[in-house]
């Protein structure tokens, strides 16, 4: 029993999890504005909101996740690293040979 104790330990506090939420929301909020108000040109939005969009992932996973480098995180973060580069290679290859395929196949 106290083993699961333990486990439930190494995750966040609620003061983590509204960190995270608070987080979260503003860098929801702050692209939607800047869609909304309409003051940038199209690719200034698009490259903000790439931005915000990345920094949201990364408060995801350290907040939500609990990924990070400590001695007890580093094994699941290279875990999650080692996925991505999979999901990465597969979607990216995919989508060459599928490319690739249709221009050969075209006339």
């Amino acid at each position: 029993m106290s083993q699961a104790h333990d486990h439930a330990a190494s995750h966040g506090s609620v003061k983590s999890y509204l960190t995270g939420f608070v987080l979260s929301v503003i860098l929801t909020v702050i692209p939607f504005w800047l869609v909304m108000n309409g003051n940038l040109n199209p690719h200034d939005t698009l490259l903000t909101i790439a931005g915000f969009a990345v920094v949201q992932i990364l408060v995801h996973l350290k907040y939500f996740l609990h990924l990070d480098f400590t001695t007890e995180g580093r094994v699941n973060t290279l875990a999650f690293l080692f996925t991505a580069l999979v999901i990465v290679l597969l979607v990216g290859l995919s989508v060459w040979i599928i490319f690739s395929a249709d221009a050969l196949m075209m006339p």
